[in-house]
């Protein structure tokens, strides 16, 4: 019988116990469990891997706790620019989004953009229009504010610094060292053996230049194909973006005969860590088997699968 399996992250990075409250870590593992009950529970019912991993990211964006949808942190300028990517793996198809404003839920664009458009990557303006066109939901600005976001920002505003969702600590935000990676992403089998992976982020606080990370690059944060894996990841974009990363484990496995973990296993902490790169990333296969790997101190995360595998995790010896 085929297993069916999600696998789920809420963002990677300097992620320490002794920098966190019970009472902020037990929100952290209830939004997780939340997005992984209703994914699973979708699959559970028939539904497909892309459904699955679209309307799990679309609850992890709509928790302000995470950087997507309404928790995304801010630009330079003060406002959002969220980018959003999904891939079938059945057929290969995808769609992606980036540097959009005022769209309640980023993936939900990019799925839209996979099923109803010639195109899989779309930005700025004419991705806000096809969304409009679509009927997709918009939001104010004031939805995506968050306090804490907005705190970050003040801090670093007035600099050339910007910072991976970082701490609230001053001088950790100048240097920049206490990082931790926000981006939400799932990775999911159904019944049918198909496999799809999604990514969402807001991107780096005081971020400038219209700057894009890895998330809606195929192939460097989302990736997706039947014959080998499903991938999204989380860390810093500018060197998944130059490692393929998400592709690299597919190409892992296509060609050399690694397994999903083992392929996770050489990316995540030989290639990344050899040029810098911090972070992670979930992934399945489409025998159901799922793998959560991470180079950093920690990975908001989490595991579903018919074979019994269910929990969800933050630190890294865990």
């Amino acid at each position: 019988m085929q297993k069916i399996s999600l696998a789920i992250h809420g963002g990677a990075g300097t992620i320490l116990k002794k920098d966190m409250t019970p009472e902020l870590e037990q929100a952290y593992l209830q939004g997780l469990q939340h997005a992984l009950t209703a994914g699973y529970a979708l699959l559970e019912q028939g539904g497909s891997a892309t459904d699955a991993v679209t309307l799990t990211v679309e609850i992890l964006e709509n928790n302000i706790l995470f950087n997507a949808g309404c928790g995304s942190v801010f630009t330079k300028d003060g406002t959002h620019e969220m980018d959003a990517a999904i891939m079938s793996g059945s057929d290969l198809s995808a769609g992606a989004v980036a540097g959009i404003s005022n769209i309640r839920n980023p993936i939900t664009l990019a799925t839209a953009i996979m099923r109803h458009s010639d195109h899989v990557f779309l930005s700025g303006k004419g991705a806000y229009d096809f969304a409009i066109k679509q009927g997709i939901a918009t939001a104010p600005d004031d939805y995506f504010f968050s306090q804490f976001r907005y705190d970050q920002w003040m801090q670093i505003r007035n600099s050339d610094v910007y910072a991976l969702d970082h701490s609230e600590e001053p001088e950790l935000i100048v240097e920049v060292k206490n990082k931790k990676f926000g981006t939400v992403g799932a990775a999911a089998c159904d019944r049918d053996g198909n496999i799809a992976a999604a990514t969402s982020t807001g991107g780096m606080t005081n971020k400038k230049y219209g700057r894009i990370g890895d998330t809606p690059v195929i192939g460097a944060g989302t990736y997706a194909n039947n014959s080998t894996c499903a991938i999204s990841c989380t860390g810093h974009g500018e060197l998944f973006i130059r490692a393929v990363a998400a592709y690299d484990v597919s190409c892992l496995m296509e060609y050399k005969g690694l397994s999903l973990q083992a392929a996770m296993q050489e990316v995540v902490n030989n290639k990344l860590v050899k040029i810098g790169g911090e972070g992670g990333m979930v992934g399945v296969d489409a025998t159901g088997n799922v793998a959560l790997l991470f180079n950093s101190e920690g990975m908001y995360r989490g595991a579903k699968s018919s074979d019994g595998t269910n929990f969800v995790r933050v630190y890294k010896d865990e």
